[in-house]
């Protein structure tokens, strides 16, 4: 039996546990969106850790008081790639000279082993944090050791730059990667997570929320040339502009998947059209990219609403939605313009809120016809709001089957919502593209500590997980009533797992050893577009009920009961790899040893020999 073959099955199984429907299609493709660059994220892009590291703050030089930041970080002066002109500096009206530091506030997922942290011009530093081995090799160079990263912290505080030979070109190198890391940026690790998407989505990648501004400049009405885009040679991506286009080419050429980019909400002409050039040129001639103005500029929470309300609405006096439909023409038509002679190498999306299907109307109608290729909403799933308040009052005694099981109850609610937007997209004769989606499990209101955390936090990782996504991803493919595949991508790759704020991830972390720390999430999304190699399954008959298997979950040994003939019994793991493969003779209960094998999800295929008939269920290895 084919590996493809056994997780068609499987995804029969579950649609048939979950009460749904076998949709007709199986046009997908699966994307994902990378996480934003953050010191403290779990996914770990890149071989130079100062790429991730946190914006300079400041320490006073022998203050006896040692607060962690002086908060005087604006007041020094800087280059162009953001190192320090010299360091010490003295500040007017200060009675402390000022250092710089920088921390990476959370260390779970870096690799074990030496780091090598490498600078040039003439500088020393202080290291402290969870790290051994501290030694300085030269003037230029030192490397310590990381034996146990888990709730890591590091700190690095440049204690002298020499004013006529400054500090520049910091490098924090993960283990390994000296000789690699200029002409390979990426860490291996991270890059065969990536693998099995077709799209990558770079909204966060790009600081695209926000993109720009601090809480003090989110009304500056001055359009960014091209120059101020994201430099590769700055010190750090953690900025408010994110990571370099080169960088995001050279990936989806590297990985030979298609990208998905978000312009700037405040970018000028010239920028959207040097952006627009940049792709063009760079990208290899058969990677396509979707292209969208901005991310969600309908939500409040984001400045660039609130910026474009300013200046598109209030200041224009037009009404808000449309006031912001000039910005979403205006960026989509240079992009066109730019890709005039080779239009079928982009998709020119509009993005739009399932839940608030208005505004999604007054944004699309008023778009010139012909000047968008697809309608792009969300695919989350969540529970109701009513169930949600059962769960808050269940509170601690809530459990991850209840969220679950609430979460089950929300999926036709949640597909009512995306259907709405599919009237849209039928309307202009336009296909869907779903920017963002996955679970959706959050407290109302977002952000609130929830009474059932643990509840929340435990049902990321339970088989039902798989189940409900499994559900979830076969109501949407049934929407998808052209030719070409429906683009997907999940909200994100790897992320720290939150009951207050949302657990995002399909990994907890993008090293994620699979048969220690089970994702279900990943599991089921990577499996999701798998059924597209399927021919032909009309002689295949399957007894869901069959069979009785037990114990489950198990510590080694089960048993499988109720065998009435010859059976082929496969044991595969949930990417269909085979483990175990033997037949059972007829009348015959039979005992299966999974004792040599790694913790984690499994299947067991049982398929007669006589008549072809099937019969498959998940197995959970203690």
């Amino acid at each position: 039996m084919k590996k493809f073959n056994l997780i068609f099955f499987i995804l029969i199984i579950f649609t048939a546990n979950a009460s749904a429907q076998l949709p007709y299609s199986c046009k997908i493709d699966i994307g994902i969106n990378i996480n934003g660059v953050f010191d403290y994220s779990t996914e770990i892009p890149f071989a130079n850790m100062m790429k991730m590291s946190r914006p300079w703050y400041t320490k006073a030089v022998n203050d006896p008081a040692d607060p962690f930041s002086t908060n005087l970080s604006d007041f020094l002066d800087y280059d162009a790639n953001g190192y320090p002109t010299h360091i010490p500096q003295t500040i007017p009206g200060e009675t402390y000279q000022q250092d710089v530091a920088t921390i990476w506030d959370g260390m779970d997922a870096w690799p074990t082993g030496t780091y090598t942290l490498l600078w040039d011009g003439t500088g020393d530093f202080s290291i402290w944090g969870s790290m051994t081995n501290l030694t300085m090799i030269n003037s230029n160079r030192y490397e310590f050791d990381v034996v146990t990263p888990e709730d890591g912290v590091l700190e690095i505080r440049m204690i002298l730059s020499d004013i006529n030979d400054p500090v520049q070109n910091m490098r924090l190198l993960i283990p390994g990667t000296e000789s690699t890391y200029t002409t390979q940026p990426f860490n291996q690790e991270w890059l065969d997570g990536l693998g099995t998407f077709s799209t990558i989505r770079f909204m966060d990648w790009g600081h695209t929320n926000n993109w720009g501004q601090t809480d003090e400049n989110w009304d500056n009405p001055t359009l960014a040339s091209w120059s101020e885009r994201a430099q590769l040679e700055y010190y750090t991506y953690s900025s408010r502009k994110g990571v370099p286009y080169e960088l995001m080419i050279q990936l989806i050429n590297h990985l030979d998947v298609d990208g998905w980019v978000c312009i700037p909400h405040r970018a000028s002409n010239d920028y959207i059209t040097q952006m627009a050039n940049m792709f063009r040129d760079q990208c290899e001639s058969d990677r396509h990219i979707y292209v969208e103005y901005s991310n969600e500029i309908w939500n409040w929470i984001f400045g660039q609403t609130h910026w474009l309300n300013q200046y598109g609405c209030i200041d224009q006096n037009i009404s808000w939605p449309e006031g912001l439909v000039p910005y979403v023409q205006n960026a989509l038509d240079l992009w066109t313009n730019s890709f005039s002679n080779e239009m079928n190498r982009i998709t020119r999306v509009a993005g739009v809120q399932i839940g608030w299907l208005d505004v999604s109307e007054r944004i699309c109608y008023n778009l010139t016809p012909n000047s968008i290729d697809a309608i792009s909403p969300t695919f989350y799933f969540s529970y109701t709001e009513s169930d949600e308040e059962l769960l808050d009052n269940l509170g601690s005694n809530a459990t991850a089957l209840d969220v679950a099981n609430f979460a089950n109850q929300g999926i036709e609610e949640s597909f009512d919502y995306i259907k709405g937007i599919k009237t849209i997209a039928d309307s202009l004769d336009l296909p869907l593209a779903f920017y963002e989606g996955g679970q959706h499990l959050t407290p109302t209101p977002f952000g609130v500590m929830p009474t059932y955390a643990d509840a929340l936090l435990e049902v990321q990782t339970i088989p039902e997980m798989y189940d409900l996504y499994t559900e979830w991803i076969d109501s949407i493919r049934t929407l998808n009533t052209r030719e070409e595949p429906m683009l997907l991508c999940h909200f994100v790759f790897a992320s720290k797992p939150s009951a207050q704020f949302g657990s995002w991830g399909l990994l907890e972390r993008s090293d994620q050893d699979l048969s220690i720390m089970p994702a279900p999430k990943y599991q089921a999304f990577i499996e999701a577009d798998m059924c597209d190699e399927i021919t032909s399954t009309s002689d295949l008959v399957l007894e869901v009920d069959a069979l009785t298997l037990y114990p489950n979950p198990t510590n080694g040994i089960f048993k499988i009961e109720g065998m009435t003939s010859q059976y082929e019994i496969l044991v595969l793991d949930i990417l269909g790899n085979i483990h175990q493969d033997l037949t059972n003779a007829i009348d015959q209960d039979i005992s299966i040893d999974l004792s040599s094998l790694p913790s984690g999800m499994y299947f067991i295929s049982v398929q007669s020999i006589s008549n072809n008939t099937v019969w498959i269920e998940k197995i959970i290895k203690n």
